[in-house]
């Protein structure tokens, strides 16, 4: 009975993690958008997804924004030129900033499942260029 109950238990938590996806945000000089862009800026994801940040040109990182994040997810901050991934784990949305070119609009906005912390997310004064293209995003929340 314990086997078959483990075996369930593995069943089930490789099923999670099958539907999971990996979803690539490429940080560039130049994209469609302009200069110093995350592509795509804005990413629909599900609780379990994993999300990567490919610095495809030299220069840029991948932070988080100080109250743009779900309840009980901890802030990140990755090293500049280095490929950096975690994992959705919370519904809610997740502001991110290349820490260099914050001020240059460089800015993308991740929403996990439901919206929950629109409110407090949309609150968050942002700096130069980043106002207009994260007000931009916003638009973007379903």
């Amino acid at each position: 009975m314990f086997a078959k109950m483990m075996m369930a238990a593995a069943l089930a938590a490789s099923a999670t993690v099958a539907g999971a996806e990996t979803i690539e945000i490429e940080m560039l000089n130049r994209g469609e958008a302009g200069a110093m862009v995350f592509e795509p800026a804005f990413v629909k994801a599900e609780p379990g997804d994993v999300i990567r940040f490919v610095p495809t040109d030299k220069g840029h990182n991948a932070e988080s924004i100080d109250g743009m994040l779900p309840e009980g997810v901890e802030g990140f901050k990755s090293k500049m030129n280095k490929e950096f991934e975690f994992t959705a784990t919370e519904e809610g949305l997740y502001g991110v900033k290349c820490t260099p070119h914050y001020a240059m609009g460089m800015v993308a906005l991740i929403q996990v499942g439901d919206a929950v912390n629109l409110d407090a997310a949309a609150d968050v004064k942002q700096r130069g260029k980043s106002k207009d293209r994260m007000a931009e995003l916003l638009e973007q929340v379903e």
